[in-house]
């Protein structure tokens, strides 16, 4: 099995957004987080002979983060064409041979039927912009739904709200760590060329 900074190297070739949307909070993961937050799964058997669902893939670094780590499938669900099609190409940049399977839909609303145990892995929108506020819950719906266990990246201080939320949905919060997310100018209110933000990443158990 490779090691967390070799799955970091191999994700280093997947390419973002070409034309990122504010309105969808398309910032790309970046492959360090990705690795970190895929070898915590892959630790805990998440991962290898199961099937893996990624909630707004964006251009699919947590999907083709998992697909490195021996999943029985992969599948991808994002809402924009566009990042959709990059996270295609992305595949070939990475070469794994798992089956993904790349589905353009909304993650909120997803056109899945599965009876198999899921591990769901997302980085959903922060709701950071105007009118977005709460934004991650609609997708934590969606891992209760679906997941026997999700891993997700949310802003700093959302402790309260997602062990709450877990607890009223039939879920528990079973880890949480601190994690830095890099963030590169591309967007008109940007001031900075990069920044940190803080973030946090939770691993839930939901009961299904």
């Amino acid at each position: 099995m490779a090691t967390k900074r070799e799955l970091e190297g191999q994700l280093a070739v997947v390419a973002g957004f070409e034309n990122p949307r504010a309105s969808l909070e398309q910032y790309p993961t970046p492959p360090e987080l990705a690795a970190h937050v895929i070898h915590l799964a892959d630790l805990h058997g998440d991962i290898e002979n199961r099937t893996v669902v990624d909630l707004g893939a964006g251009t699919g670094m947590f999907s083709l983060g998992a697909a490195l780590r021996g999943p029985e499938r992969v599948i991808a669900l994002e809402l924009d064409g566009p990042p959709l099609r990059t996270a295609v190409e992305n595949r070939k940049r990475v070469g794994t041979t798992t089956p993904v399977h790349w589905l353009q839909a909304d993650a909120t609303q997803p056109p899945l039927r599965l009876d198999e145990p899921v591990t769901v892995v997302m980085n959903p929108p922060f709701g950071a912009q105007n009118g977005q506020a709460g934004a991650d819950r609609a997708f934590l719906k969606t891992a209760a739904e679906i997941a026997a266990v999700s891993y997700s990246v949310h802003n700093d201080g959302s402790q309260e709200f997602i062990e709450a939320f877990a607890a009223d949905n039939g879920g528990e919060v079973t880890h949480g760590f601190a994690a830095e997310f890099e963030v590169h100018k591309q967007f008109d209110h940007h001031t900075e060329g990069r920044r940190e933000i803080e973030t946090e990443v939770y691993r839930i158990e939901w009961n299904q």
